[in-house]
């Protein structure tokens, strides 16, 4: 037999004691959270289009209580002869920073600030519209599956297969200048956000329903139906959770599409109710009533607002999409 291993008093104290002089830091964990967020701030470029968009927001919200009336005529300052802005670049100075529009002289920056705050606030609430529609109908179609998602899935079909634009040109023109109690932009906006949302959904919930077929087979799903869970417990309290991530960036690159579309409406004149400005309709009007020739500021200006304001969503979007997901690194 061996003898039995003395251990002396200092080894043989306990591990406090041992590393009480030891000056070791606390390393302290992380949520989910907070290393998508440090992922996120790595990335310059996704960094960059976030504050893009967070001026953009800010902007349109209080932007125009800066700015001069979109509608007031500077005929003064347009030259009689060729009816466009004195001075180069579209009449460019400090009173008027992005020059003045042909023709009449109204204020280019005015019209730029209104026009993202109807963009944005049609963009913002039909996304809003489709991810409601498109994650509940996505999450039952993917959990319950069987004729549920047979269903679901055609109806997703017939809606994308559907000629939205066709719609919204008939839909618009059929409908009084005054309905539902409401007249003006305020119906031209409810229009158009139903219009956009209610037919946008299908896109989202393609996407959350094959993220739902993949998470339902998971073991936190069995574990919550051998406890007794319902389905409406396991969807909105186990599955939902976990599809914040999908959401959150299909989201940010549904806003440009939905935003380009409500452009495209305002070009075809279904848009906002003018004399109030938006984009597409500066772009019609340059474009329709030949002020690009006259003066091409008129046309590139929106033209810009709409590209800079696609992209910054886009690159926010890819940032926070390679943030929520380690795998894309």
């Amino acid at each position: 037999m061996t003898a039995p291993i003395e251990v002396s008093g200092d080894a043989a104290a306990a591990p406090e004691a041992v590393l009480s002089g030891v000056s070791a830091k606390v390393v302290e964990g992380r949520s989910l959270g907070q290393i998508a967020w440090l992922r996120l701030r790595r990335d310059r470029v996704a960094m960059t289009g976030g504050v893009i968009v967070l001026v953009l927001v800010v902007g349109a919200i209080i932007g125009p209580l800066f700015v001069q009336d979109p509608n007031t005529y500077h005929a003064g300052l347009i030259n009689p002869t060729f009816s466009r802005p004195n001075g180069a670049f579209g009449g460019i100075s400090l009173a008027h920073p992005l020059g003045l529009e042909p023709v009449n002289g109204r204020d280019m920056l005015a019209r730029i600030v209104i026009g993202a705050r109807y963009s944005l606030l049609i963009g913002f609430l039909a996304t809003a519209l489709a991810v409601a529609l498109g994650v509940l109908m996505g999450v039952i179609a993917g959990y319950f599956g069987g004729w549920v998602d047979s269903v679901i899935a055609r109806a997703m079909d017939v809606f994308l297969a559907f000629p939205l634009l066709v719609f919204a040109i008939a839909l618009v023109g059929v409908i009084p200048s005054s309905a539902f109690g409401l007249s003006g932009n305020t119906l031209r906006v409810t229009l158009l956000v139903f219009i956009i949302g209610f037919f946008a959904w299908p896109y989202m919930g393609r996407i959350i329903r094959g993220q739902t077929l993949s998470l339902r087979e998971r073991e936190f799903v069995d574990a919550a139906r051998s406890m007794g869970a319902r389905g409406p417990y396991i969807l909105f309290r186990e599955l939902l959770p976990n599809l914040v991530g999908p959401i959150l960036v299909y989201s940010t690159l549904l806003i440009p599409t939905n935003i380009l579309f409500e452009a495209a409406l305002d070009y075809l004149g279904v848009g906002i109710v003018p004399p109030t400005p938006s984009w597409g309709q500066m772009l019609a009007n340059a474009v329709q009533q030949g002020f690009f020739s006259v003066d091409p500021m008129y046309m590139v200006v929106p033209g810009v607002a709409i590209f800079i304001t696609v992209m910054a969503f886009n690159l926010f979007g890819d940032g926070l999409r390679d943030a929520l997901d380690p795998r894309t690194r």
